[in-house]
């Protein structure tokens, strides 16, 4: 047989994978295309395109079987949060030192997936009665979120005090650190989960007035990641969102510095402040979600886009 038959049985006998050896020609997947794609009539409904302010992907039980534990679920961002988590089917232990949490419990969900505990954080020994108390109504922790935070500012930084400075580390950073460190033993047990803490456009981007306010926060989010980095090995993730929503904080800065507030809120590129529950609590409630698994470390803006540009 002559030498260039031979040479052609050999080209196409073998292909060469691209690594410098020869080997089998290597089949190759079909070629794609849109007319070929077909999603099962069961399914077809989640590839729907919302068209409304009600279409959404969630249901009743998005999360049914998750105990969480908010703080600072009396008002605000952390009601909105909480009842985001309770009507996905939920368990939440909701925190506040105000005893209107108890009310707001009972608001959110008549059955008993809607615990009331009225604790102050800047009270050292709550960080472990709140997970106890957490474990001992639902039998265990899936997700902590650290939204609890309190100040006295706005304030020039010359005028803020050690005491506006204690307030606000204690309830916030100082809390959020005990508090994750009480339930790592927990989520580790159970396998793993979620913590969701809170930064702000303040620490990420500067806000005159909040000295104290955006360092506790920045804290928030440098310890974050740290706690990410090693628990990581131990399924546990964590994650920081911003917000700028609707809240009765956000209501103070806008009746003490409008002119400031009136600024910012005309520059959200979505001309709208959030809403504490549909934007903000829809956002934590998928962290909290197996579809956010493979997230961790992160610091998410829920603001409109307002941090794009902070």
């Amino acid at each position: 047989m002559c030498r260039r038959r031979v040479a052609n049985r050999i080209r196409h006998r073998s292909r060469s994978p691209g690594c410098g050896c020869s080997s089998s020609r290597i089949p190759t997947a079909p070629r794609w295309s849109s007319s070929n794609f077909r999603v099962p009539q069961e399914h077809r409904r989640s590839y729907i395109v919302a068209s409304s302010a009600e279409a959404t992907y969630w249901h009743p039980e998005s999360l049914s079987g998750h105990r969480v534990i908010v703080t600072g679920a009396a008002r605000g961002v952390g009601r909105g949060i909480a009842a985001a988590l309770l009507e996905r089917g939920a368990s939440v232990l909701l925190v506040d030192r105000d005893p209107g949490v108890i009310g707001v419990a009972g608001s959110l969900a008549d059955d008993r997936r809607a615990v009331p505990l009225v604790a102050d954080l800047c009270d050292r020994s709550s960080y472990q009665h709140i997970v106890d108390v957490a474990v001992e109504s639902f039998g265990g922790i899936d997700a902590l979120i650290n939204n609890a935070i309190a100040t006295d500012e706005p304030k020039p930084f010359t005028d803020i005090t050690m005491a506006d400075y204690d307030l606000v580390f204690d309830i916030g950073p100082r809390a959020t650190f005990f508090l994750m460190q009480a339930a790592y033993p927990v989520l580790k047990a159970g396998g793993g989960g979620s913590i969701v803490n809170f930064g702000s456009g303040s620490g990420t981007g500067g806000q005159k007035s909040f000295g104290a306010y955006a360092g506790a926060k920045e804290a928030i989010r440098g310890m974050s990641k740290v706690a990410a980095l090693e628990w990581g090995i131990d399924n546990i993730r964590v994650n920081v969102v911003c917000p700028f929503a609707n809240s009765a904080g956000v209501a103070a800065w806008s009746e003490a510095v409008p002119e400031v507030y009136n600024k910012i809120v005309r520059g959200v590129p979505l001309r709208r402040i959030g809403d504490t529950h549909a934007d903000i609590g829809a956002v934590v409630a998928f962290l909290l979600s197996p579809d956010a698994s493979y997230m961790t470390a992160q610091t998410i803006n829920i603001d409109g886009g307002t941090g794009t540009y902070r």
